[in-house]
C-alpha cells in the first residue's frame, strides 16, 4: 500500500482495509489496556484507540490484542518438518516471526541449504528471518557435509531476509582468535551477531562479548543469565524439547529486565508443540511461575524485535507491522485469531502459498558396517562415559571401570552403560567412533538418528551390535531419520529425506510418528522424554562437558579429542 493510503486510512478519510473492532490493545510500553478499534492498511497498522470503518471488519469484542510472538532463535530443521509445515504448525499459536539459523541443513548441504531457507522464507504466512550460519562445521573435531567461510557468507549479508550472523558456537575460536573465526566476525562487524557461550564467565566472557556478540541463549542458571545481562548481552530464555531453561531463568525475568530478555525455542518438535505448545507454552508457564504478565509478553514481542533490529514490529501501534494475536485470557495465552502482516492465519492462507522444492535429497552415504564396527577396544579399565542430564544439553564427564572382554569393552545394561557410536555419513572418510553413554536406560536393541548436531552424521545408541548395524543401514535406506530396532527388526521409524533432517509429510503425520517412536523406545527401556533429540546433542562438541563425534570422544572443557 502507498504512503498516502496509509495516512488516509489512519486518519479515517477512507475505510481501512481491515478493522479489528471492539477489543482492547495491551500496550507493551505503558501496560495500558487501550480500548478502541485497530485499523490496518495492507500489512501495516494505521490506527488504534479510535472508531474506524473497514472494507473488512472482524469483531473482537471483549478480547485482548497483543503483538505477535517472536521466536528469537531456532533451527526449523530440528522440528523435523519443512519451513512450510513449521509455518502451518506454529503460526496459529501466535508465532508471527521466527528468526532461524539454518545451520543444520547448511552442515549437510552448505549454501544450497541456506538458500533453500531464504527462498522459502519469502513464501510463508509467518515472517521467517535468517541469521547466516557462522560455524559450519561447528569445530575442527567433526566431519560435516560442507564448510562455509566468511567469503561464502558475505555475498548473502545484504539479502532482505537476513538479519546478521547466527550463533557463534565456536567460543574457544573467538577467545583464542582463530583466523577463520576472526574473518567472519570482522566481516559482520557492526551487524547483529548471535551468541552461544555455555557456562562462559569472567574474563573469557568479557573477551567473547568484545567480539561484537549481542545476544545469548545458552544461560542455564539464574546467576549465569544475570552476569550476561550485566555485561550487555540480551539474554534469550530457551525452552526446547531437550534444552529446558525456563524454570531456572524465570526468576530473572522482571519488569526491570524484560526490555533486555527474549524468548526462544532453539529446537522443538511437533510432538512437543502438540502436547505442550510453542512460545504460547512459554508465556503460560512463565506467568504460572509468577512472572509479571506484561514483562512476559514484552519479552515475547517488543524486546525481541528491538534486540534483533526489527523496528517495524513488537507493538500494536500505528506504523508497525500488523502482527496481532487475539486472546480471551492473558494468562491462558490461547490464540483465538492470529494476523501476520495483516493476513489472517487460516487454512486458506496456507493453501495460497507458493512452495519451494526441497534440496539435499539422498544425502546419507553409509560406510561398510559389521558388528565389529561397534567394538570399543582399550587396555585400561578406567573409561570415559557421557552422562546425560535430562532436560539439558550439558553432559557429565563420568569415568567408569569397564573391563575388556575379548578385546572389547561391551555395553552393560545393568549399569546403564550403552554403546554410543557416530558414523560419518557424508561420504567423506567413513569414520566410526565408539564410546559409552549413561542415561538412556536401554535394556536391549538400538535407536539411531541422522539428526546429530551439528554435523548430522549417524548417531546410534544400543546394547546389541547387530541391531545397531541394522539401524544405521535402515537410515541409509530411508534417506535419514529416526529408527528403533530390536531383535533384528525395525519397530518404528520416521523418514527425514530432506538432508536427513526434515520430513516431506504434514506436521500431524510427523507428530504421530514421533509418538510411535517414543513408545517403541520406551519398550526398550528408554525413560528419556525426548530420546532422539537428546541423542542428537550428544554429538555437539561446543556444549560441555563430554561429547562424541566421528573423530572420537571430545573433552569440551579442554576442546580436544581424547580418544580417536
Amino acid at each position: 500500500m502507498t504512503l498516502e493510503a496509509r495516512i488516509k486510512q489512519g486518519r479515517g478519510d477512507e475505510p481501512a482495509d481491515l478493522v479489528l473492532k471492539g477489543g482492547k490493545v495491551l500496550c507493551m510500553v505503558t501496560g495500558a489496556h487501550i480500548a478502541g478499534d485497530v485499523a490496518i492498511c495492507g500489512e501495516t497498522i494505521v490506527g488504534i484507540g479510535a472508531d474506524y470503518t473497514g472494507k473488512r471488519e472482524v469483531d473482537v469484542t471483549g478480547k485482548l490484542l497483543v503483538p505477535g510472538f517472536i521466536d528469537t532463535h531456532l533451527h526449523i530443521e530440528s522440528s523435523c518438518i519443512t519451513p512450510f509445515e513449521f509455518d502451518r504448525c506454529v503460526a496459529p499459536r501466535g508465532v508471527t516471526t521466527a528468526i532461524c539459523d539454518p545451520h543444520e541443513i547448511a552442515n549437510v548441504a552448505g549454501l544450497d541449504g541456506i538458500n533453500y531457507f531464504l527462498d522459502a522464507s519469502a513464501c510463508t504466512v509467518m515472517d521467517i528471518r535468517v541469521n547466516l550460519s557462522s560455524c559450519v562445521p561447528s569445530t575442527h573435531m567433526e566431519t560435516a557435509g560442507a564448510a562455509l567461510s566468511a567469503g561464502d557468507l558475505v555475498p548473502l549479508m545484504d539479502h532482505p531476509r537476513v538479519i546478521g550472523l547466527a550463533e557463534f558456537m565456536n567460543y574457544p575460536g573467538v577467545i583464542f582468535r582463530d583466523p577463520g573465526c576472526m574473518q567472519k566476525l570482522e566481516a559482520f562487524a557492526g551487524r547483529h551477531i548471535d551468541g552461544h557461550a555455555p557456562l562462559l564467565s569472567g574474563r573469557d566472557l568479557n573477551a567473547y562479548i568484545s567480539a561484537g556478540i549481542r545476544t545469548e541463549h545458552e544461560a542455564t542458571s539464574a546467576s549465569e543469565a544475570v552476569e550476561k545481562l550485566q555485561k550487555g548481552l540480551r539474554v534469550l530464555i530457551r525452552e526446547g524439547s531437550v534444552s529446558k531453561d525456563l524454570e531456572a531463568l524465570a526468576e530473572v525475568l522482571t519488569p526491570l529486565t524484560a526490555p533486555y530478555m527474549c524468548l526462544c525455542t532453539d529446537d522443538r518438535n511437533p510432538l512437543d508443540i502438540g502436547e505442550h505448545g510453542h512460545l504460547d507454552y512459554m508465556i503460560r508457564r512463565l506467568i504460572e511461575k509468577g512472572c509479571d504478565p506484561l514483562a512476559v509478553y514484552r519479552a515475547a514481542s517488543l524486546s525481541a524485535a528491538e534486540a534483533f533490529g526489527l523496528k517495524d514490529r513488537g507493538q500494536i501501534a500505528p506504523g508497525k507491522r500488523a502482527d496481532i494475536v487475539v486472546l480471551d485470557d492473558i494468562a491462558a495465552c490461547r490464540a483465538e485469531k492470529v494476523f501476520c502482516g495483516g493476513v489472517e492465519v487460516t487454512e486458506a492462507a496456507f493453501t495460497a502459498r507458493r512452495l519451494v522444492a526441497p534440496v539435499a535429497r539422498r544425502s546419507v552415504h553409509l560406510p561398510a558396517l559389521t558388528t565389529k564396527s561397534f567394538r570399543y577396544t582399550g587396555t585400561v579399565d578406567e573409561t570415559p562415559v557421557i552422562g546425560i542430564w535430562p532436560g539439558k544439553i550439558l553432559t557429565e564427564h563420568q569415568t567408569e571401570a569397564i573391563e575388556a572382554d575379548g578385546g572389547d569393552k561391551c555395553p552393560d545394561p545393568a549399569r546403564d552403560l550403552a554403546r554410543i557410536s557416530v558414523i560419518e555419513r557424508h561420504g567423506k572418510n567413513g569414520n566410526i567412533a565408539n564410546g559409552f553413554v549413561r542415561g538412556f536406560t536401554l535394556k536391549r536393541g538400538a535407536i539411531a538418528s541422522t539428526v546429530c548436531h551439528d554435523h548430522h552424521n549417524i548417531a546410534v545408541v544400543g546394547v546389541d551390535y547387530a541391531d545397531m548395524a541394522l539401524a544405521a543401514a535402515r537410515l541409509a535406506e530411508i534417506e535419514g531419520g529416526f529408527v528403533v530396532v530390536d531383535g533384528g527388526k525395525v519397530l518404528a521409524e520416521l523418514a527425514l529425506p530432506v538432508a536427513g533432517l526434515m520430513s516431506l509429510e504434514p506436521f500431524e503425520a510427523v507428530r504421530d510418528a514421533l509418538v510411535t517412536l517414543r513408545e517403541a523406545a520406551r519398550g526398550l527401556g528408554v525413560t528419556l522424554e525426548e530420546p532422539f533429540l537428546q541423542l542428537a546433542f550428544l554429538a555437539l562438541p561446543v556444549i560441555p562437558h563430554l561429547k562424541i563425534t566421528d573423530h572420537g570422544l571430545v573433552d569440551v572443557d579442554r576442546f580436544e579429542v581424547i580418544i580417536g
